[in-house]
C-alpha cells in the first residue's frame, strides 16, 4: 500500500552530485528551504564512477611515468604498477562506493535529502517515489532546479543489450585488468581510460572515428598522446568504428570493424559520447520533451518555460559538460535563485554575478594523460569558425628550465591566442608533463580580460615551468 504526502519548500533540487549540492548549498545558504532528491548515492557521478576514480586510477600512471624519466629514480620505478594498491587507492577515493560522507555535509548545510526518484508534476511541483514505494509530493515557493547530469551513450548495435558493454562507469569500477581491452571513442574518457588501464595491465586497443585523438582540441595535444600511447604499448588505430560486436560463450568479445577488420577483446569500453539524463523526469508535464537536453539562458533559466521557476545546472543543459563548470552555474543559479527570492533586479552582464559567461568564453579542462592536456578558451578552429581574428603564438615547453627540472627529456607545447583587436589572450593549451597546474593562470588571463602588455609584469618563478608564459610573450614580441 502506498501513501502520499505534501511537502512545501522554498526550492526544490533533483540531483545530489556536485552541482545539485551546490546549488542547494547556495540556496540554504541564502536563507531558502531547500530539499534535494537524489535516486542513487548523493555526490553523484563525479564522487563514485568518473573524476574521482578515474583520477585515482591515473595518478599512479602519470607519476610514475614522470619518476622513469628523472635521474636517480628511474632504476626504481622501472617494475610494474602494484594494481591491487592501485585499485584499492581508486576505491578509498571512492568512499568505497558508500554516501555517509556526502550525505553528513548535505545535513550540516540545513538540507534536506529525500531519497527517490523526483519528477516533475507540474508547474513548481515535484513527484518523489520513495524506495518504499511510497509517493511524496513536494511544491517549491521560488524554484525547481534540475541537475540530473548525463549518462554515457552506447551505438546502436544489433545485440547489445547482450554484448554486456563498458561504458565510464564500469571502466572506472573495474575489479581487475581485463586481459585485451578495446576502447572505443577518442575522447577524454576514451584516452584517459585507455592511459590507465595500460598501464595496469591490459593490452589496449584504441578505436578512434576520427583521424586523430582529442578532435576538439588543438591538432598537437592528440599527437602527442598518440604517441605516447603507442611507446606504452597501446594500439592505436584511426577511421575506424566497430560495425558489429557479439560476447561469445566463452566471455570474450568478438568485434567487426567498419574496414573488414577484426578484433578479440575481454572487454569492450564504449567512450563515444554522453546523453542528458532527461527521459524520466516528468519533462512533458512544463510542455518540455522527454530525452531533450535542456535548454537556458546564462542565468540557467530554462527558456522554454515561462515564469522564472525551473532551473537546469550541469551536463543536463549541455552548455559545457564538466564537473567544475557545472559547480560554477551552481553558484550562478543559487545567486539568482536567491535574487529573485527577494526580489531583486538580475545583473546579468558579461562577467556579472548573474551570468554564467565562462560556459561561453572560458571552459577549462584537463586531460589526465601522459603527457596531461590542459586548455581553456578558444582553439584556433573554433575562433575561424566563430570569425574571429587571432594571433597564434607557440613555444617548445621542453625549451623552460623549470621543465627539464621536471622532467629531463620533457616534450610539450603550449599556444596561445590573442585577439587582435582587443590585445587580450582568449585561448589557451598546454601539452606536457604537470601542465594541468597551469590552466588556472590561463583562466584567469582570459576571464579577466588582461591586457597583454600586463602579462609582462606577472613574473614567474625561476624554475618553474610556468616560465613559459614568459616564453610564449617573447615569442610573439620576436615575431
Amino acid at each position: 500500500m502506498t501513501t502520499e504526502n505534501i511537502r512545501t519548500y522554498d526550492v526544490i533540487v533533483i540531483g545530489a552530485g556536485p552541482v545539485g549540492e551546490n546549488v542547494a548549498g547556495r540556496t540554504s545558504a541564502a536563507g531558502l528551504s531547500t530539499v534535494i532528491v537524489e535516486s542513487e548515492l548523493a555526490g553523484g557521478e563525479c564522487s563514485y564512477w568518473a573524476c574521482e576514480p578515474s583520477k585515482a586510477l591515473l595518478r599512479p600512471v602519470l607519476l610514475r611515468a614522470d619518476a622513469m624519466h628523472v635521474p636517480g629514480l628511474d632504476p626504481a620505478v622501472k617494475g610494474l604498477l602494484d594494481t591491487e594498491a592501485v585499485l584499492a587507492h581508486r576505491d578509498r577515493m571512492s568512499a568505497d562506493w558508500k554516501d555517509d560522507g556526502q550525505v553528513a555535509w548535505i545535513e550540516s548545510a540545513g538540507i534536506d535529502l529525500l531519497r527517490g526518484r523526483g519528477r516533475l508534476a507540474g508547474e513548481r511541483e515535484v513527484s518523489v517515489e520513495t524506495p518504499v514505494g511510497d509517493t511524496v509530493r513536494l511544491r517549491a515557493r521560488h524554484a525547481v532546479a534540475l541537475c540530473t547530469g548525463s549518462r554515457a551513450v552506447l551505438p546502436p548495435l544489433p545485440g547489445i543489450e547482450n554484448l554486456r558493454p563498458w561504458t565510464s562507469r564500469e571502466a572506472t569500477s573495474a575489479r581487475k585488468p581485463p586481459r585485451r581491452l578495446a576502447v572505443v571513442g577518442a575522447g577524454v574518457v576514451g584516452v584517459e581510460m585507455a592511459t590507465a588501464w595500460q598501464a595496469l595491465g591490459s593490452r589496449v586497443t584504441l578505436l578512434a572515428r576520427e583521424q586523430g585523438l582529442l578532435p576538439r582540441m588543438e591538432p598537437f595535444a592528440g599527437e602527442l598522446v598518440t604517441e605516447r600511447l603507442r611507446e606504452a604499448g597501446a594500439d592505436v588505430r584511426f577511421n575506424v568504428s566497430v560495425a558489429g560486436a557479439e560476447r561469445l560463450r566463452d566471455g570474450e568479445v568478438h568485434i567487426t570493424l567498419s574496414d573488414g577488420g577484426e578484433l578479440t577483446a575481454d572487454e569492450i569500453l564504449f567512450a563515444i559520447g554522453r546523453a542528458p539524463r532527461s527521459e524520466d523526469i516528468g519533462l512533458d508535464t512544463v510542455g518540455l520533451a522527454p530525452g531533450d537536453w535542456l535548454v537556458t539562458d546564462d542565468s540557467l533559466t530554462v527558456t522554454a518555460v515561462p515564469g522564472d521557476w525551473l532551473y537546469a545546472v550541469g551536463d543536463v543543459n549541455r552548455r559545457a559538460l564538466f564537473t567544475h563548470q557545472g559547480k560554477y552555474q551552481a553558484r550562478i543559479a543559487g545567486a539568482v535563485i536567491g535574487a529573485r527570492a527577494r526580489g531583486e533586479q538580475l545583473d546579468t552582464g558579461r562577467w556579472a554575478p548573474h551570468s554564467s559567461t565562462a560556459d561561453t568564453e572560458a571552459v577549462p579542462g584537463v586531460v589526465f594523460t601522459d603527457p596531461e592536456v590542459a586548455s581553456v578558451g578558444l582553439t584556433v578552429r573554433q575562433a575561424e569558425r566563430a570569425g574571429r581574428s587571432v594571433e597564434v603564438v607557440d613555444h617548445e615547453i621542453g625549451q623552460v628550465a623549470g621543465a627539464l627540472q621536471y622532467r629531463p627529456d620533457y616534450r610539450g607545447r603550449a599556444r596561445i591566442l590573442i585577439d587582435r583587436d582587443r590585445q587580450v589572450v582568449v585561448g589557451a593549451t598546454f601539452v606536457g608533463p604537470g601542465v594541468g597546474e597551469l590552466l588556472y593562470s590561463a583562466t584567469v588571463a582570459i576571464t579577466g580580460e588582461v591586457p597583454v602588455e600586463r602579462l609582462w609584469h606577472a613574473v614567474p618563478a625561476f624554475p618553474t615551468i610556468s616560465e613559459v608564459w614568459l616564453r610564449l610573450l617573447e615569442t610573439r614580441s620576436n615575431s
